[in-house]
């Protein structure tokens, strides 16, 4: 079937629905079938489909008590909880779309998306949250309601007990009332907006319809068929990643999902849920190898440490072997399949030896972090999207295991390359539009229907595709030459103690690197060799380490072209995260905040005399 014909089916084959019938259809097949799972006073609490759909049905009935419609948004503010999905399912039944918002955004960046959306209800999950909604009260006229749902609730503000009770009290008078508002819903309303986390003014708000989001949940499962899973909820759900997954494909599937308020707790709850599907971005699955490598390394019995090095060693040879289409020898093989229950206890040491799907995406994975999951009997699977795209758009097949690559055009989505290589996307995952921008909207989405995604890439083997680049991140050298600061960082960071690098050179005469250490390695590595520290500042300064950056970068120019080579670093004496502003919620580097703050170490490797540290010492003397 060719993909305009693939699209029309998708289309007939989801024509009529929307969120609400999915959700009516998920509840009446999996009634007492456990749905969400997450952490009360230290234990477990689950609420089973049924459950789900009837607080659901009292949020969506003291909505419209309060006023709340077709054509209202409203805004969520609250941790991967269980009241934060029952909120926006409420919220999209009562016939308006539901706007997650990043827990870590400021007063006046909440103000700006409760105006621009002009929001009438706001759900705030502590008083923590809730201070930042009453700070900009007097400046939001069209948010109406405040509804708390832990705490302590001042005047003017509902609790989410009283909103549940009211719900009830109606549903009891008139139970045929949830279905008949939730039956008034069209495919073409808008479900949600997601605001897109820029780095450059203010955010844009991406429009979805409820066909966009059953369109897309169609073509995925036509791709990959999968049963139901158990996964972690973790991600922001206010980045398409994590709505898409747990909560639009759970109601879709009917996944058990256990949710995790905080990114920090991740590994806790993978050894305690043991999912079978789950979604890491690059840096978690850094993370995750890093500490499992750490642990392998602290092993104090020496014969058991090498053997299982050896093995997982030996696992690595022999996928390179096969990724590059060579024989594996027969003892080579054989001693690989021996190790396997070795590679499943290792893979349970992070709660993943149940898992059968393990994907990542949002960011390029470096090719060593592929080598080592694959090698421990979980290759990685790539998806690439945004959230213009309503999340996926290309997949790696579960037959055709490519890394580094994006895979695939998901059934009835065209892929193709512009004249400068971006990768241009059509299909019915395009997104309806950017929320009062048309102007913006045009910019991203041509007259014929592509969507210039801003992703330089190339075609791969078995019709597959490879992202090269982001079209506005490419260095230009004071020489005019082109280079990808992504690739640099993926060699930059072969030394484990490195948790993000970023290459700075443009407009300059050569290439430097800023580097972070990783909090989670460096200390244990540094204490291994016998360096003290009290802090990562000292770390940063301490000459064992300075050493070590210096080989990984020597390690990395190795596999470069002499005007891509690294020439100077600096170790900064931080951390990293979302709160610290330099990382996106989903763990991407924000390139422009990164060159805006650390600009003074910038410019002082540029300097005369330079600052920081030169890679190769003798070169720079001579």
């Amino acid at each position: 079937m060719d993909v305009l014909a693939e699209r029309a089916a998708i289309d007939t084959a989801v024509s009529g629905q929307t969120i609400c019938t999915l959700f009516a259809d998920a509840a009446r097949k999996w009634g007492e079938r456990p749905a969400l799972h997450w952490k009360k006073n230290g234990d477990w609490e689950t609420l089973t489909w049924s459950g789900y759909r009837d607080q659901v049905a009292a949020v969506t009935l003291g909505l419209r008590s309060l006023g709340f419609g077709p054509g209202q948004f409203g805004l969520i503010m609250a941790r991967n909880a269980p009241e934060h999905v029952i909120a926006d399912l409420g919220i999209v039944h009562a016939g308006g779309a539901a706007i997650s918002v990043y827990n870590t955004l400021a007063p006046e960046q909440v103000e700006y998306v409760a105006n621009h959306s002009e929001a009438t209800v706001a759900f705030v999950e502590d008083e923590g949250f809730l201070e930042k909604f009453l700070a900009i009260r007097s400046s939001t006229p069209h948010l109406r309601h405040l509804v708390l749902v832990h705490g302590s609730a001042p005047e003017g503000v509902m609790t989410w007990e009283s909103l549940l009770a009211r719900g009830r009290e109606l549903y009891e008078a008139d139970p045929k009332s949830f279905e008949h508002t939730w039956r008034a819903v069209g495919p073409e309303d808008t479900v949600s907006l997601i605001y897109t986390s820029g780095t450059t003014g203010p955010p844009k708000g991406v429009v979805y319809s409820h066909n966009n989001i059953l369109w897309t949940l169609e073509s995925v499962q036509r791709f990959w068929a999968i049963e139901p899973q158990v996964l972690v909820s973790y991600l922001p759900l206010a980045h398409v990643a994590e709505r898409f997954t747990s909560q639009w494909r759970g109601i879709a599937l009917g996944h058990e999902v256990w949710l995790c308020p905080d990114p920090n707790l991740l590994l806790q709850f993978l050894v305690e849920a043991r999912p079978t599907f789950f979604v890491g971005v690059p840096r978690v699955w850094e993370k995750l190898m890093a500490g499992l490598q750490a642990g392998i390394a602290a092993e104090p019995d020496e014969s058991k440490r090498k053997m299982v090095q050896g093995a997982v060693s030996a696992a690595i040879s022999a996928y390179r072997l096969r990724h590059e289409g060579k024989a594996v020898p027969p003892e080579l093989a054989a001693g690989v399949e021996q190790a396997q229950p070795l590679f499943t206890l290792l893979r349970s040491k992070v709660g993943l030896d149940r898992c059968t799907t393990a994907i990542t995406s949002t960011a390029p994975c470096r090719p060593e972090v592929h080598e080592f999951w694959a090698g421990l009997g979980m290759p990685l699977y790539e998806v690439w999207g945004m959230s213009e795209l309503t999340g996926p758009a290309t997949v790696v097949p579960m037959d055709d295991h490519q890394a580094p690559s994006i895979g695939k055009p998901m059934p009835g989505v065209e892929v193709r390359l512009g004249e400068d290589g971006e990768l241009l996307v059509r299909g019915g995952n395009v997104m309806v539009g950017y929320y009062k921008e048309p102007g913006k909207t045009a910019d991203m989405i041509d007259k014929d229907g592509w969507v210039h995604s801003g992703d330089i890439a190339e075609p791969g083997t078995n019709g597959q595709f490879k992202i090269v680049d982001r079209k506005k991140e490419l260095i230009i050298t004071s020489a005019g030459k082109n280079i990808s600061p992504a690739n640099l960082e993926a060699l930059a960071k072969s030394s484990p103690i490195i948790g993000q690098a970023v290459a700075v050179g443009d407009g300059r005469n050569f290439i430097s690197v800023l580097v972070v250490l990783d909090p989670q390695v460096a200390p244990g590595w540094a204490k291994a060799r016998g360096v003290a520290a009290a802090s990562m500042a000292e770390l940063a300064e301490h000459p064992v380490v300075v050493e070590e950056i210096r080989r990984a970068l020597t390690a990395a120019n190795t596999h470069l072209s002499r005007v891509e080579q690294f020439k100077r670093f600096t170790i900064l004496p931080t951390e990293w995260s979302p709160e610290s502003e330099e990382l996106t919620p989903t763990l991407k580097l924000k390139r422009r905040v990164i060159h805006s703050k650390y600009q003074p170490q910038i410019e002082a490797m540029y300097g005369n005399p330079p600052g920081g540290h030169a890679v190769d010492v003798e070169r720079e003397a001579g």
